[in-house]
């Protein structure tokens, strides 16, 4: 590909020896004497696709659409609808269908801007035109030829850094609700949670403290203070979940109310955003105690060596030596309403309208140091809701304080997938919705069989009715709920290889359609029907009242029914049965798909079995997943100490040939053979294993290891 200063004129050269050019006009302006906007004009191709922008609302493809960039917190945003959100993604990926190609633009400013998809036509611009408007900063940008949609990823998250590996127990169930700890009585609430654990049989991995525990005697929140009224011993209760297999996150924010106890202190070391023109503390209102309700305070100044050790000092202090393991970075919008107000940047001064985002990066980097040295020999795990290109190095995220309705689990369907195209494979939503009255029992279920399938699995809520979503919160669906937590334990050796997958390469853990399927122009804007990995497609049931489903198979592959083992072939929509105690998924040709034991928690057994769902096609084909295996916890997964396992399968119309082969030099396999499970009704012979007949009438074949 040529690039051509200028007017950009880029030219692809394809295999056959064609050449096609695409003529990109520029236009770099200023609207205000400073010289702080910026324009930028792209012509705009009728049948070109956009993808990525983190999570903005809406569906997949971005065509058409006008996006702002300025973090917000958008307590109950409407999923379909609402801009902006949380989060700063000056990235985007563009497909063209006529060349089978795709590129990258990752604009390096964080600034508030406002990408234009061609909602504006102009005649100057010869038509509907792609824009792109900052406030502040410069035309700076990295143009990234793929020249597929994964090779852009590849290259970008090279640029931005590859994601983190959190420990495997961050695929577990992770329970959250405000509720327990806004109780007076929150540490026998908190101490419930896990007793109902164990007597609905719910495996658990996390608990997330909501900002409560830091309530003080005013009913003002206090980062990094206990409130001993509601927790009288903070250790004893973080213990008790410990006892029971669960690791706790704990709710921090990066602002002081100026009645906060270490303010002034903080405020003297210059540790906090200061006013433009004034060595004092820029003033600003932040929620502090109930809903809606706001008291004067300072965001901590990140940038200044005061605020980042001050926040360093405090994690630990506050939270680890309380047997906190996690830290939950919340509400770091930093929304500060200058522009002008000054950050520290370390001695070198930046203007507030430049630096917002920065400070949520700094802030997670805090965090993210303070786990690394009170913990040196664990994986880090952090959480965060704001962020922008890079925090996939630090924490996992989830798409803020959604609403509950069937709308908003359709929608956050797609805004989950435009920010694993964005670099951030780690990500999920509030099961159940956060704010609005509690889901009905229906919503529910189809929530909980939608999330166990993202990479962040969360019940949370802060229901306006006072109810709490909890899975037992419906007795009548709770085998339900509790059959799809348990297929999401199982599926953890799957999760986990993609989950290892994406900290080498930043492959997303959840694809779209077009990830994949790119030659299908159906799945170019397919919105909410994703793949789970390379081998699962998963088609939600997200309308009440349905009991069946139309799902539209990708051509050039034949796909299976994971439940029924029926075949179909690809390039069609099929109508499949969705009773509530189902949640449609469909294998391709040759997917092979690692599962294993249920347990309370991961580490609760030996995790000494691995059986893998084959889906030999009845006409042939072969299938190869490598399976990941290391102990899941530490960091000696750097050094090499991982075990690869070769599942592979050979189908032909008149047998089937499967085999596992183990490098173990790293990593010894708590396991010598594999099951393979093949789909009901399949009655060709196979080869390379015993043979018996599975508890669910299925076929298995176990395998030694090679």
């Amino acid at each position: 590909m040529d690039v051509r200063l200028g007017d950009l004129r880029l030219v692809w050269r394809l295999p056959s020896g064609e050449e096609f050019a695409a003529d990109i006009p520029t236009r770099a302006h200023t609207y205000d004497r400073a010289g702080r906007a910026v324009f930028h004009h792209m012509a705009r191709h009728a049948d070109e696709r956009y993808y990525g922008f983190g999570e903005k609302a809406g569906p997949l493809d971005k065509a058409a659409a006008r996006l702002r960039m300025h973090n917000v917190d958008a307590l109950g945003y409407n999923a379909e609808t609402s801009d902006p959100l949380y989060k700063h993604f000056p990235f985007y990926i563009t497909y063209v269908p006529a060349l089978d190609i795709a590129y990258g633009l990752f604009y390096d400013n964080l600034a508030d801007s406002v990408f234009d998809l061609g909602r504006e036509v102009n005649a100057r611009y010869g038509g509907p035109f792609r824009a792109y408007r900052a406030d502040d900063g410069d035309l700076d940008y990295t143009l990234i030829y793929g020249p597929s949609i994964e090779a852009v990823i590849e290259k970008f998250t090279a640029l931005t850094g590859r994601p983190v590996l959190p420990p495997r127990w961050t695929l577990g169930y992770l329970g959250s609700t405000m509720s327990y700890t806004e109780a007076p009585n929150a540490q026998e609430q908190l101490r419930q949670f896990v007793d109902l654990c164990r007597q609905h049989d719910i495996p658990c991995d996390l608990f997330h403290l909501s900002s409560g525990y830091t309530t003080g005697p005013d009913g003002k929140r206090y980062v990094f203070t206990w409130n001993h009224s509601r927790v009288p011993d903070p250790g004893a209760m973080a213990q008790y979940f410990h006892d029971a297999g669960i690791r706790l996150a704990a709710n921090i924010k990066p602002y002081l109310l100026t009645t906060h106890p270490y303010y002034d202190e903080l405020a003297a070391q210059g540790g906090l955003v200061r006013q433009e023109d004034r060595d004092e503390p820029e003033i600003a209102t932040f929620w502090s105690g109930g809903r809606y309700e706001f008291d004067y305070g300072s965001y901590v100044d990140l940038s200044s060596a005061a605020g980042y050790d001050w926040w360093q000092a405090h994690v630990t202090a506050a939270l680890f030596e309380h047997g906190i393991d996690v830290t939950w970075n919340d509400n770091n919008e930093f929304e500060i309403v200058d522009d002008a107000a000054r950050l520290a940047g370390f001695g070198e001064p930046i203007p507030a309208a430049l630096g917002r985002p920065l400070l949520t990066l700094l802030m997670l980097h805090a965090s993210y140091a303070a786990t690394v040295a009170y913990r040196p020999d664990e994986r880090p795990f952090l959480l965060t809701r704001a962020g922008l290109p890079g925090i996939q190095r630090y924490a996992q995220t989830w798409s803020g304080d959604n609403t509950t309705s069937w709308n908003t689990l359709r929608y956050n369907i797609p805004m989950g997938l435009s920010l694993s195209l964005s670099g951030v494979p780690n990500t999920g939503h509030d099961v159940g919705g956060f704010h609005g009255p509690r889901p009905d029992a229906e919503l529910f279920v189809r929530w909980v069989q939608n999330g166990i399938f993202h990479p962040r699995f969360t019940i949370h809520s802060w229901n306006t009715d006072g109810t709490v979503n909890e899975p037992w919160m419906y007795p009548d669906v709770l085998p339900l709920v509790r059959e799809a937590i348990r297929f999401r334990y199982r599926l953890l050796p799957y999760l986990y290889t993609l989950l290892f997958e994406s900290a080498e390469t930043g492959h997303p853990i959840i694809r779209p359609l077009v990830y994949h399927f790119a030659h299908d122009a159906r799945c170019r804007t397919e919105s909410f029907d994703f793949m789970l990995g390379p081998n699962l497609l998963v088609a939600s049931v997200l309308e009440p009242g349905a009991r069946t489903r139309q799902v539209y198979l990708p051509s050039g592959t034949a796909w299976c029914d994971f439940w029924s083992g029926e075949w179909h072939a690809g390039g069609q929509a099929i109508e499949v049965a969705a009773p509530l105690e189902r949640y449609p998924l469909f294998v391709p040709a040759g997917g092979l798909i690692p599962t294993g034991k249920v347990m309370q928690h991961v580490g609760a057994q030996p995790d000494d079995v691995r059986r893998v769902y084959a889906f030999p096609d009845p006409a042939g084909s072969e299938g190869r997943f490598m399976l990941i295996e290391d102990d899941g916890t530490s960091l000696e997964y750097r050094r090499g100490v991982v075990a690869r396992v070769t599942l592979s399968m050979q189908a032909g119309p008149d047998r089937i040939a499967l085999a596992a082969q183990a490098d173990q030099s790293g990593y010894p396999l708590p396991y010598t053979q594999i099951e393979f499970v093949l789909p009901p009704d399949e009655v060709r012979p196979t080869g390379g294993g015993t043979e018996h007949t599975g508890t669910d009438g299925r076929r298995v074949v176990v395998v030694p290891l090679r």
